[in-house]
């Protein structure tokens, strides 16, 4: 296999090949490894005549994604885009099977057969995350104060509960049933923040609620630039709601009313945004979170609810199919303690909307 016109040099040629001419304009090195976060050092090894280097499959991937749609490319910056159009899927898929199968040539393993790929599930929807790549599911995590008896929370008692320290649990239920079923070949885990580690942050990444449960939240909006900053509610103050301030803007608050020694939830404010994630720019994070449980529940369901997940899938399309990260933030009224499914698609839920 030595030798320029050997085996081994069929995908180095091949990934040249696609960095020179797979695009209207060539690409450069330096432009394609920040596409794929990598170094140009990587991509000049999986180019070599002399001594190639097949690249893992995970970067092949990305190559075909890259290469699937001339919009990969835009005014000098070089992304990898996760809204592909039907047509640009056929081709991604196409040049996955492609470099796989030139990959299983070099190294002498078995290559991908096209007829094992995972076909999109019905009404996956935004959920769907074609690659097979795991899910990592970090939901809000409440303190001890918060979680009173311990019968149920003291890891030692017979009776022990671990879902009792979630704070967002029917976020969490809810979410996690829909994301398995949309990605049955997938990985889906779910874990409180003071569990995550280094390879949680590099899977797909689902953040539920935010600054007063999990402080990862804050972190990742700040990384993707989203001008929304949470105020907390965990204040001496007892009458304190809280409010999602839009920076340069307005705030807006929940709405409550006091009944005797009461406050009832009339309406919350329910937060979405998704954007690369900032620790690996081949997966995606996603940040459902609200000023009150209920707002991170309505912002979930606003892409579960079958009654309005396709709606507000096609509305998300058709506001921010180019964007590189977006967010919403929506009202979510509540009738008798009972979250209603924010419809995005009628202004007066919509509050405030921004795109990378």
């Amino acid at each position: 296999m030595a030798g320029d016109d050997g085996l081994a040099t069929t995908l180095a040629r091949r990934l040249r090949e696609l960095r020179q001419h797979g695009m209207p304009t060539a690409i450069k090195q330096p432009q394609l490894a920040r596409a794929l976060g990598v170094s140009v050092p990587l991509i000049s090894s999986w180019e070599s005549i002399t001594a190639p280097k097949a690249p893992p499959v995970e970067r092949l991937e990305g190559y075909a994604r890259f290469f699937a749609t001339p919009r990969s490319v835009e005014n000098g910056r070089a992304v990898l885009h996760h809204d592909l159009s039907a047509e640009e899927e056929i081709r991604r898929q196409e040049l996955a099977d492609e470099l796989l199968e030139l990959r299983a040539v070099v190294t002498g393993r078995a290559p991908r057969v096209p007829s094992q790929r995972v076909n999109r599930p019905p009404d996956a929807g935004p959920w769907y995350f074609e690659d097979g790549a795991p899910v990592t599911i970090v939901c809000g995590q409440l303190g001890g104060r918060l979680r009173v008896d311990s019968i149920f929370t003291d890891p030692q008692s017979p009776d022990y509960v671990s879902l009792y320290q979630y704070a967002d649990l029917d976020s969490l239920v809810e979410l996690h049933g829909h994301v398995r079923a949309a990605n049955p070949h997938s990985d889906v885990w779910y874990l409180p923040p003071s569990l995550v580690t280094s390879d949680h942050l590099t899977t797909h990444l689902v953040l539920l609620g935010g600054v007063d449960f999990n402080d990862l939240t804050t972190q990742v909006l700040e990384s993707l630039g989203v001008p929304i900053r949470q105020q907390t509610r965990l204040t001496d103050e007892l009458d304190d709601e809280g409010a999602f301030e839009v920076l340069g803007g307005v705030s807006h608050w929940p709405s409550l009313r006091k009944e005797d020694d009461r406050r009832i939830l009339l309406e919350d404010i329910a937060h979405f945004c998704r954007g690369q994630n900032p620790y690996n720019n081949l997966r995606t994070v996603t940040v459902c979170n609200g000023q009150f449980g209920r707002g991170v529940y309505g912002a979930v369901r606003a892409l579960t609810d079958q009654r309005f997940r396709d709606r507000n899938a096609t509305y998300v399309r058709g506001r921010f199919q180019h964007a590189q990260a977006y967010s919403i933030l929506s009202r979510v009224r509540v009738v008798q303690g009972e979250v209603v499914t924010p419809d995005w698609t009628n202004a007066e839920n919509v509050l405030h909307e921004w795109s990378a």
